[in-house]
């Protein structure tokens, strides 16, 4: 019947609304012959923009429609560092639920929300330690089968914590930003920042602009420096809330920074981007008693630096990975309210089909943040029955 030439239901697309209107759950026949693309990871030079089965959902289980997914520094490190498979692309993303499973009441299809992919068990001990990023489970959760693909199963866990209702003011491409936000607004609580400190963010990239924003909105009072390579990123900081932007390459920079803040260093580094270079020059930034954040590390960095300078100036070095359902709240809350900006952030908007070219340019530093857009066919029934 669904091949039917006269059927309005032997396109692909109503093949789609067909399945969707069975019941909500895809039935294994049925979607095994209905693809969507997705960008599958093979291997490090072997990731390709590929049809695969849309996805199944089981019962406590919903079927994303991303609008798009923009592309993560980490998701550049996979490939780079040259990652063993199974390696899932993409998880900065948001968009419409089309299906939901007979269990789910919280959600309803046609709902727009951002869904991050990792969640944490909460009951483990690394959960009970405030270090929900460690969590077995966070480390084996994920959605299905990548971010960047025209459908997205979303697991149970998932949609019970880190499934997000979007306000109808704040749209697809902005909310796409609350899962990375939700990793600087740990970053920031990890930090022991107090009203009126002084932070630098090492690093003025899409992370980096997210990072300052994140420090204004949490911390009273904090005065924010930037440094960054790159002149027009200097420049943004600035427009977004940097207190001092300077080059890195500057000459005598920790006696520019220590005379901007009456002779001390900062009291708190945060490491966005860079290698072995931009830690040493983080450390030297620092007041005595400070604290290094590593936010970012290229895969396989190795670091030489004086312990016995850290030990006799009392220096804490941490870091901080990922989010947690809460911070990805709280993310959401700060771009709802408008207290973080991030409308001019995407600099490139290009389909799956471009995601070499999209890749290459944020490899490169061509690009500030790459906004893959799903542009495929919207044949799915806004409601349920």
């Amino acid at each position: 019947m669904l091949n039917d030439p006269n059927n309005p239901l032997s396109s692909r697309a109503s093949d789609v609304r067909y399945a969707i209107l069975l019941g909500g759950v895809l039935a294994g026949t049925l979607a095994e012959s209905i693809n969507v693309k997705a960008v599958i990871y093979h291997r490090y030079d072997d990731v390709r923009v590929e049809d695969v089965p849309i996805p199944e959902i089981g019962p406590d289980e919903l079927l994303l429609r991303p609008a798009g997914c923009g592309l993560c520094g980490s998701d550049i490190a996979k490939i780079t560092g040259r990652a063993m498979p199974p390696v899932t692309l993409g998880h900065e993303l948001a968009g419409r639920i089309v299906a939901i499973g007979a269990t789910v009441t919280t959600f309803h299809v046609g709902d727009r929300v951002v869904v991050a992919h990792h969640v944490p068990c909460g009951t483990c001990h690394y959960c009970l330690h405030g270090h929900p990023s460690m969590c077995a489970a966070f480390k084996a959760s994920n959605i299905a089968p990548a971010g960047f693909a025209e459908y997205v199963r979303v697991p149970a866990e998932n949609v019970r914590q880190t499934t997000l209702l979007l306000p109808d003011h704040l749209g697809d491409e902005e909310a796409s930003f609350t899962e990375p936000l939700a990793c600087c607004v740990r970053a920031v609580r990890r930090s022991a920042l107090l009203p009126g400190d002084t932070a630098l963010v090492v690093g003025l990239g899409s992370i980096g602009l997210q990072m300052v924003q994140a420090l204004k909105a949490l911390i009273e009072g904090v005065r924010v420096i930037g440094i960054d390579r790159l002149e027009d990123r200097l420049a943004l900081g600035r427009a977004l809330g940097v207190d001092l932007a300077l080059p890195a390459e500057t000459s005598a920079l920790a006696e520019q920074v220590r005379a901007w803040i009456d002779g001390r260093g900062v009291d708190v580094a945060i490491l966005t981007a860079g290698g072995a270079q931009a830690i040493q020059q983080a450390l030297d930034l620092l007041r005595d008693g400070g604290m290094l954040n590593l936010f970012a590390c290229p895969p396989g960095l190795l670091a030489t630096f004086d312990l016995s300078a850290v030990y006799h100036r009392e220096l804490t070095l941490t870091a901080s990975y990922s989010s947690s359902p809460a911070d990805l709240r709280q993310a959401l809350e700060l771009l709802s309210a408008g207290q973080v900006c991030v409308a001019g952030l995407v600099s490139h908007r290009l389909p799956l089909e471009q995601f070499h070219e999209g890749l290459e340019l944020a490899r490169t530093q061509q690009a500030l943040k790459v906004f893959f857009i799903n542009r495929s066919e919207t044949p799915l029934s806004a409601s349920h029955p």
